[in-house]
């Protein structure tokens, strides 16, 4: 027989990973979405590492900052379908959809970035990870600290993004790439044929 309170307990302790993950791919840190929220970052910091239970309260004022429904943050698991369903995130103007459904550790997400965007001057973003991108189509222009670098389709960057830096497209056509973001420290680490 299944207790409910333990899938409680599992869907609970899903929510800090998901979290950190939406505002990573929003680019926020701790204290802008403190200051967006009225939370304040060591409630926000233990949310997110799973040392506080979300309540009702505190997950309201993050749906709405994040722009996701509340029931996306809980992740309440579907019974007898194993298919992701990707619901589409719109963040800045780029729209993030997540392949992935696994609370912590890297999550995938398909980005489209739309022509010019941002527009310049850039301004270039820091925080805690480490991203690797593949470029499907279009172009990317990739400023990493005063290094900058134009990748096209079938090219792969992977960073510490604790460098400054801004992921941009000066095309004239939407841009689409696959990107992993993982905590940092962790690493994409690929083969080649054995």
């Amino acid at each position: 027989m299944i207790n409910p309170s333990d899938d409680t307990s599992r869907v609970l302790d899903g929510v800090g990973p998901r979290l950190r993950a939406l505002r990573i791919a929003r680019g926020a840190t701790l204290a802008d979405l403190s200051a967006d929220t009225a939370i304040s970052t060591s409630t926000l910091s233990r949310l997110e590492s799973g040392q506080r239970k979300p309540t009702l309260e505190l997950l309201l004022a993050l749906s709405r900052v994040h722009q996701v429904p509340l029931d996306e943050l809980v992740d309440a698991p579907e019974t007898g379908d194993p298919r992701v369903r990707a619901k589409p995130i719109v963040r800045h103007g780029r729209t993030f959809i997540p392949l992935t459904r696994r609370p912590g550790g890297v999550q995938a997400f398909k980005i489209v970035i739309p022509p010019h965007d941002p527009p310049e001057p850039y301004r270039p973003q820091v925080h805690e990870g480490y991203e690797w991108i593949y470029v499907l189509s279009g172009r990317l222009h990739l400023v990493l600290d005063r290094r900058e670098i134009d990748l096209g389709p079938g090219e792969v960057v992977e960073f510490d993004t604790r460098t400054p830096h801004v992921v941009a497209n000066r095309g004239d056509i939407p841009a689409e790439v696959l990107g992993l973001f993982g905590p940092q420290g962790e690493r994409m680490h690929i083969r080649s044929g054995q």
